[in-house]
């Protein structure tokens, strides 16, 4: 069945619907396939994203089917599983990873009737959209249980690729960490991967014998939660929820929840309604959220999480707001200041209070 002649079916049965009459046939069901960029696994950055995959197909029921493609790299490996996603009749296209926005773009130059949403990627088309989450909003908050948890003042972040992302997380944990002890310093390793367990692992044992004594990460998987569990060390997690592989160390984590918006786009591609946009939510819509603390957390900190999360909620505290300097000494961001969406979209700076550099190309 061709792309039009579903897409015409829609369009008369929504038509006859809202003029009163019940269609004798159901339009055939939008064929909505994923791109995921490491192993689902059972946490991390893909398995959140196939939790939102399972919610949309429990909440859209027949309207829908879906497929899945994981472990997928970026470039031409990914160009070829969209060309592929596009010949099986897929019509829309979620590609979560900021390594398949090119590839996506491409494909869609050639594929203009198929709707595309590209995960943390920044460039839009008439068929485009980008979705991304403020995470550095929950990463803040990281940094304050840092900052309270820590008896050194010393964490450790083991750092994936220095795209804006992960740099925004980095140091919204760093500035989160040093607006309850000025003096604080987080030790830096990258690991130029997003799923490795053994360089994460190294990476993670190497921060701990630099004397960090609380741990953050951006790869996606749960190597150094649990090597910190067996070391005693304090994690904070991310993607998922990491207790469960760190009950007695992992403090919190920040989540990722995807089904209400991928059911939100899905509503809109049969409605008729989609159109290209930028998506881009946090906290307070919900595409993020603080996981449970750990019995570890005293009273005071836990009152100092909730009221800081409630801020950044109410938009009374935004985690970039000035003053702000990066490791040179630079002024980033004037007192009375904060930065835009933009100008995070494209940050390439390590702040103060960080210890490490940018790797090398």
């Amino acid at each position: 069945m061709s792309y039009d002649f579903r897409h015409l079916q829609r369009v008369l049965v929504g038509l006859f619907a809202g003029l009163g009459f019940v269609a004798s046939a159901q339009a055939a069901p939008l064929k909505t396939c994923f791109l995921y960029a490491t192993p689902i696994g059972e946490s991390g950055w893909a398995y959140q994203h196939e939790l939102g995959r399972k919610e949309l197909v429990a909440a859209m029921g027949n309207k829908i089917t879906t497929k899945y493609v994981e472990n997928v790299h970026g470039g031409p490996d990914a160009e070829r599983v969209i060309r592929n996603f596009v010949q099986e009749g897929c019509e829309l296209i979620f590609t979560p990873s900021f390594g398949f926005m090119e590839p996506t773009l491409k494909v869609a130059r050639q594929a203009p009737k198929v709707t595309f949403m590209q995960g943390t990627g920044y460039k839009t088309a008439a068929n485009v959209g980008t979705y991304n989450a403020r995470y550095y909003e929950g990463r803040y908050l990281e940094g304050v249980l840092a900052g309270k948890m820590s008896k050194k003042g010393v964490a450790g972040y083991v750092g994936a690729f220095p795209i804006p992302e992960v740099l925004q997380g980095l140091n919204a944990f760093t500035l989160g960490m040093r607006s309850v002890n000025p003096q604080a310093q987080v030790k830096l390793i990258w690991v130029n991967s997003w799923y490795d367990p053994g360089k994460e692992r190294d990476a993670a044992n190497t921060l701990i014998k630099l004397g960090v004594d609380i741990l953050a990460y951006a790869p996606s998987g749960i190597a150094i939660v649990t090597m910190a569990e067996g070391q005693g060390v304090y994690t904070l997690g991310y993607y998922s929820d990491m207790s469960k592989f760190g009950p007695k160390t992992n403090l919190t984590s920040v989540v990722h929840t995807w089904g209400n918006y991928y059911i939100k786009e899905v509503e809109e591609v049969l409605a008729g309604r989609w159109k290209s946009k930028q998506v881009l939510g946090g906290l307070r819509e919900g595409m993020i959220k603080m996981a449970p603390l750990n019995a570890a957390v005293p009273a005071d900190v836990r009152e100092k999480m909730a009221a800081d999360e409630k801020a950044i909620i109410d938009g009374q505290l935004h985690p970039f707001a000035g003053p702000i300097y990066d490791q040179s000494g630079k002024e980033r961001v004037a007192a009375g200041k904060f930065l835009s969406d933009d100008e995070m979209n494209n940050m390439n700076y390590l702040v103060r209070g960080i210890d490490g550099s940018m790797p090398q190309k």
